[in-house]
């Protein structure tokens, strides 16, 4: 008989005894969450009420009773949040919790698949598809098919690229996607269903992974090893999980597998700003965590650190509304503030009036233009605006555009670095052929054949069937690729000598605007000395676009911090002491496509609710009366049905008036100030 050995439970020290005075920083439910038990735990933590900063405190916490860091995992959706957490988190308590292994879903997974992608038939050295290459490959594919159509219309390769994301992610069958919502292809069934495999066949044949790989191929890989999945949770004996209303069904599975062994998982998010569905997430995940979750807790942050009770009480009756949720009333214990406004203007253009009108007034009283925002459900909903702030030079910067690693220009360079990479990414071999003269995209694909079938020093030209009417620019693009491959440049030199070589061809293919695109090219070789080697750098590149720089963005002379224009999912997780949402309009928000879909129509209040809560001190909702269609004229307008019946208590009604110049007496002028300014 074997001996058997009882070990007693581990004291939980007392909150009084730990270096951090957690009772004194935090609020009684903040602290329940921080200094929860083991188990798996769901924090329903509504809009402005300390979610990240309850997450720090919890990091610092897990460490200081005494558990390794290296045994932490904090997924996020962000880099930059991951960071910033960790980064608050070892200043709360010491460099200990540096070593918390925390990031991005996919790059946690890019992680893991790299050190066992032989497992799955891909070599060590895949590279990344970012979206825009995944639906040039599908577009190639699908070209060669020699699909009939029989004179219907197939999918072009953009909506293919969705159609296959929602599959992989969602975990249901093609044939479910196109009912849901593509029943114009159904009659594509099949065609679709060998494309899907093709492109499969295409990415590792070539060692190229998309997005959805790294998240696919991790849970493929942990069935098929079960071995490294028991290796890899038992790493994990604390897993943290930020926003997890954005989570997929396949994001949703890696954190149930990365818990499986020590079964503390704790998971934070609002399914009120659950607004994401577009991008594949899964709003039921964070509804039925405790369900999935055997044994799980539910605790909730409502009290709210950034609104006035004023506009809480517009948040709480937008949620009233919904029909699934987890019930939860936001308050605060701050006092006065002013009724949110709902404002009707005649017409576009008196709306653009009116928002700029008060934001100067406002600047008057004190507060900054960078303290004030515009929201707005569509980046066209703002285009009368942006021209009226020009008129009255109002500085704003507009978020929610282009990002830098999507424009053309950066995507040429990053082509050159990922062929050095890898020699069989056939997709940046084919952009960077197209930029040589001479060669159109038949002849791209007879390099590329070629290349494919000799493998053996790709960038060596002697004696290769090539012709005589591009093998000039051929030899020197590749006589860059060889000094690059076999210098011993960092990465930023590397993007040196290829930015060198790729002047000519800026200039030349995009010379209406080069010098701007010359600026950003500058911008790429600075953000290349931030990394040790060429591989972490397109890593990064791939999973944390840049932000756009100077294309279509047009220095200020000002010296003034500028208003933020967004839309609204751009502003997530903003705040600002003055928000207007503008064009509030039925067919607007909601979108006029959400309307027979009661999930879609759902989110839409969700985006309406998320808008409502980055506003601190006040917040005005206004819409144009009449608009003008092309086809239709001018036409009344509804405003949004999220807004109908809520009692003039919650949502004041405003009306504005227009007055002739030097009519308005000392009265009308003051009745025009922000209500907190009026003496």
């Amino acid at each position: 008989m074997s001996r058997k050995f009882i070990l007693t439970p581990e004291q939980e020290l007392p909150v009084s005894s730990l270096t951090i005075p957690y009772q004194e920083e935090l609020n009684e439910a903040q602290l329940e969450v921080v200094t929860s038990g083991p188990g798996p735990l769901l924090v329903v933590a509504g809009a402005g009420t300390g979610k990240t900063r309850t997450l720090i405190y919890r990091l610092a916490y897990l460490v200081e009773t005494g558990v390794a860091p290296e045994h932490i995992v904090l997924l996020t959706f962000t880099r930059r949040s991951a960071n910033e957490m960790l980064n608050r988190a070892t200043g709360l308590l010491d460099g200990r919790c540096k070593r918390v292994r925390g990031g991005t879903f996919h790059a946690f997974c890019l992680t893991l698949l790299k050190k066992h992608a032989s497992k799955l038939g891909y070599p060590d050295n895949f590279t990344l598809l970012d979206s825009s290459d995944s639906a040039d490959v599908i577009d190639v594919i699908r070209t060669s098919s020699s699909v009939k159509t029989g004179g219907k219309r197939f999918p072009r390769k953009g909506t293919l690229q969705s159609i296959f994301s929602a599959v992989r992610n969602r975990g249901v069958s093609i044939a479910s996607i196109l009912e849901s919502g593509y029943s114009q292809f159904a009659d594509f069934e099949a065609d679709i269903e060998r494309l899907f495999g093709s492109y499969a066949r295409y990415k590792k044949h070539h060692g190229l992974m998309d997005y959805d790989d790294l998240l696919i191929l991790t849970l493929q890989l942990f069935k098929q090893e079960p071995d490294i999945l028991k290796q890899e949770a038992s790493l994990c004996r604390h897993v943290l999980v930020d926003e997890y209303q954005d989570t997929n069904a396949a994001q949703a599975l890696i954190v149930k597998a990365l818990s499986s062994v020590h079964g503390n998982v704790m998971v934070v998010g609002d399914d009120a700003q659950s607004i994401y569905r577009f991008r594949g997430a899964d709003f039921t995940n964070i509804l039925e965590f405790p369900t999935q979750f055997a044994g799980a807790s539910v605790l909730k942050l409502e009290h709210n650190y950034r609104s006035s009770q004023k506009i809480l009480n517009l948040a709480n009756s937008l949620l009233e509304q919904a029909t699934r949720k987890h019930d939860k009333q936001l308050f605060t214990l701050r006092e006065g503030g002013e009724l949110p406004g709902l404002v009707p203007a005649p017409d576009d253009r008196f709306e653009s009036r009116f928002v700029s009108q008060l934001i100067l007034q406002f600047r008057e009283q004190g507060i900054g233009l960078h303290e004030m925002a515009v929201l707005f459900r569509n980046g066209h909903n703002s285009f009368d605006l942006e021209m009226e702030l020009n008129r009255k030079n109002i500085p704003f910067l507009k978020y929610g555009g282009l990002k830098l690693a999507e424009a053309a220009h950066i995507k040429d360079v990053v082509a050159y670095l990922k062929v050095i990479e890898n020699p069989r990414d056939a997709v940046a071999w084919n952009r960077i052929l197209l930029l040589l003269e001479g060669v159109g995209p038949k002849t791209a694909g007879k390099i590329i054949e070629w290349l494919d079938g000799h493998s053996d020093g790709p960038f060596e030209v002697q004696e290769r069937p090539f012709s005589g009417a591009y093998i000039e620019s051929l030899t020197a693009l590749f006589a860059m690729l060889r000094s690059v491959k076999k210098g011993n440049q960092t990465p930023s030199g590397q993007l040196e000598s290829i930015i060198a070589f790729y002047g000519p061809i800026l200039q030349r293919v995009y010379y209406e605007d080069y010098p701007k695109r010359e600026q950003d090219l500058e911008h790429l070789i600075g953000l290349g000395t931030s990394y040790s080697n060429r591989s972490s750098l397109l890593e990064s590149i791939a999973l944390d676009p840049i932000e756009l720089t100077a294309i279509d963005t047009e220095p200020t002379e000002s010296d003034e911090p500028p208003l933020t224009l967004s839309t609204i999912h751009s502003a997530k997780g903003l705040e600002f002491k003055v928000v207007f949402i503008i064009q509030a309009l039925d067919g607007v928000i909601p979108s006029s496509y959400s309307v027979g879909d009661q999930e879609s129509l759902e989110e839409e209040r969700r985006l309406l609710y998320v808008a409502v809560t980055r506003a601190a001190d006040y917040l005005f909702l206004s819409y144009p009366m009449l608009q003008f269609r092309r086809y239709d004229g001018q036409y009344f307008t509804m405003p949004s049905r999220f807004l109908e019946h809520l009692p003039p208590e919650i949502l004041e009604p405003c009306s504005l008036v227009e007055q002739q110049p030097n009519a308005l007496n000392a009265a009308e002028k003051q009745s025009l100030l922000p209500p907190s300014t009026k003496q």
